[in-house]
């Protein structure tokens, strides 16, 4: 069992209390329910300056804390596994995502792609605690069982080990993947009929919950949306109120948002960067201005039904009885989405032997929505950059921490420190009155967890000074954290390689380059980004390398050339059969014609 630490609840209490007085009697062990969504961005959510309905999570917000200059990795696997683990993603195994990896990266140290042995998740931490441990949804840290959740800390697990999947159907990204890779405890299950990811997720947690309340112990659900990942759909109820709201186009929506995150004090009135990618709205036909339009009532769409099954689940522990005694995380696991999965002939010819491509069906069932980079721009508000950037509107997400039942935690606050996603796990095990990861477990060498403990912030103390770097790299996207200030680098399309400094807390759009204002501090940082590196054995990325395109050329090699493989004795049949068909065809008819030729010679 962990070492148990002073318990949160007092030592909250007596922080936040001025005046000396006999301390409460602690509330027991909170439950711990981790809401991670998938790739929304810095203002998706309502309290964070969105248009997009998200009351419940509103709601969560306005009693407890949100964080806004809360940072992820920029893409979902990096991010589970820091999450999972208080570890970055090198050391937890994951440089790089199984699908965006380069060949020559493959098992080199931090590249094993999966959630390797040297770490230990917050699950088998209270699991050891003596917590319940459920998970569900999307876990993309591995698929063989040993590495899936059952096999590192969950009593009960339905997972899915792939980046995404279908929200409707049991059916995979088409192109990406053979099937949909779902699992509970380890063995391959079904999708139960009527099926909405959403919907699924909240009902196999409540489900596990539910199941082993008679024991009497505390809870982690750590409970995974496919929203809003390719492909972006919804029930058709909720795909109709957005139906009219985005008819003045992306750029318009990136701005009100802007706005909106001002006046709630998420943001200083800084300026706005202009993504280069962005189309000129104005420009489009009206035909395509519409078809867009109805791309993001989908994305709008998905989100909102998102959050009615949160508040579904807020409500059921209410009526049990738990709500109060529950600390609830929401984050997402990287900025929004900007890739186009149809932007080559192949992909294309694939995917549309499987998906409804029409505008008017945008989101629906049997579909394949998905945002783009003009899109994302808004939903990335107002910062710079998107999923697989290392610019801020990759990284910075919102996060909110919320235990409604603990008087110590002031409602509505807003806390504007850098914080970091390796800083959760730590603060967990602290809400539970743990210690957190050391260096070593059960006997073994590990990882130690590397976050900082957030309880502070919680209790409305002063925020930890952040002076020590903080370095981070995936595919080639790198930045260092090092107070109000980061140092970062993108490769093409959205970079050309070259660092950029930016103090984030006056300039969080990273408009406004320090790097030839403060050349002291622009090289002290790049001297700390080759420590991080060397320290953590960050390899160089091949020469013309993009995420999108390793995308493409490792899912034709992973999935469509075994196929080719598999099915080339068929063809090599088919060819032979259409080969010898044409050959004794072109025979028969020239025997024909020689024949009739010499029959006309004959006539008299």
């Amino acid at each position: 069992m962990r070492r148990a630490v002073a318990p949160l609840a007092a030592m909250m209490l007596t922080a936040a209390t001025p005046a000396p007085r006999p301390a409460p009697a602690p509330p027991q062990r909170p439950n711990i329910v981790l809401l991670l969504a998938d790739d929304w961005g810095f203002s998706d959510v309502g309290s964070f300056g969105s248009e997009i309905r998200t009351p419940n999570i509103d709601m969560l917000a306005a009693k407890g804390v949100r964080f806004t200059n809360f940072h992820v990795a920029g893409s979902c696997s990096p991010t589970r596994a820091m999450l999972q683990t208080g570890v970055s993603n090198h050391r937890a195994g994951l440089g790089n995502m199984p699908e965006t990896i380069p060949p020559a990266h493959i098992g080199k140290p931090g590249y094993d792609t999966v959630l390797n042995d040297r770490v230990v998740t917050i699950a088998q931490l209270l699991h050891d605690a003596n917590y319940r441990t459920y998970f569900t949804g999307k876990w993309h840290l591995g698929r063989t069982p040993a590495k899936l959740p059952h096999a590192r800390g969950y009593d009960r697990a339905f997972a899915l080990a792939d980046a995404g999947a279908d929200n409707f159907e049991d059916k995979p990204i088409h192109g990406l993947y053979d099937k949909a890779d779902w699992t509970e405890n380890g063995v391959p299950a079904a999708l139960p009929k009527g099926y909405y990811s959403s919907t699924f997720v909240i009902d196999k947690a409540i489900a596990y919950i539910d199941g082993g309340r008679a024991t009497g112990k505390p809870f982690l659900a750590s409970i995974n949306f496919l929203a809003n990942h390719i492909p972006v759909q919804a029930p058709d109820a909720y795909l109709a109120r957005y139906a009219q709201r985005y008819g003045d186009g992306w750029s318009a929506t990136r701005a009100a948002r802007r706005k909106r995150g001002i006046e709630l004090g998420i943001l200083p009135a800084a300026p706005m960067a202009t993504m280069a990618e962005t189309r000129d709205w104005d420009a489009l036909p009206p035909a395509e201005r519409s078809a867009q339009a109805r791309t993001m009532a989908a994305y709008g769409a998905m989100a909102e039904a998102a959050d009615h099954e949160i508040g579904r689940l807020i409500d059921h522990l209410k009526a049990t009885g738990e709500y109060d005694n529950t600390v609830f995380v929401f984050l997402s696991d990287n900025g929004p989405e900007p890739t186009n999965p149809r932007s080559r002939w192949l992909n294309r010819l694939v995917l549309g032997a499987y998906y409804d491509f029409d505008p008017a069906h945008a989101g629906r069932r049997g579909t394949m929505t998905y945002l783009g980079a003009s899109w994302a721009s808004a939903a990335a508000a107002p910062l710079n950059g998107y999923k697989f950037t290392a610019y801020e509107g990759g990284l910075r997400v919102p996060l909110i921490i919320a235990w409604p039942g603990n008087p110590a935690i002031r409602p509505g606050r807003i806390a504007g420190g850098f914080t970091y996603v390796t800083d959760l796990p730590p603060t967990l095990l602290a809400l539970a009155g743990l210690a957190p990861q050391g260096s070593r477990y059960r006997g073994r060498a590990v990882e130690p967890m590397t976050g900082t403990n957030l309880m502070p912030v919680l209790a409305g103390q002063a925020e930890p000074a952040r002076d020590q770097p903080l370095g981070y790299e995936l595919s080639g996207n790198a930045a260092l954290f090092r107070g109000d200030y980061k140092l970062v680098r993108n490769l093409p399309p959205t970079g050309d390689g070259s660092w950029q400094l930016f103090n984030i807390m006056r300039d969080p759009g990273e408009t406004r380059d320090l790097a030839r204002t403060e050349p002291v501090r622009f090289q002290a940082m790049q001297a700390d980004y080759r420590a991080f590196a060397a320290r953590d054995q960050v390899l160089p990325m091949p020469a013309g390398y993009t995420a999108d395109k390793q995308i493409n050329d490792n899912a034709f090699h992973n999935t469509a050339l075994p196929k080719l493989k598999r099915a080339a004795p068929m063809i090599i049949l088919l060819l032979a059969a259409i080969g010898g068909g044409l050959f004794w065809g072109i025979r028969s008819w020239r025997r024909h014609r020689r024949d009739d030729r010499s029959a006309r010679r004959k006539r008299p």
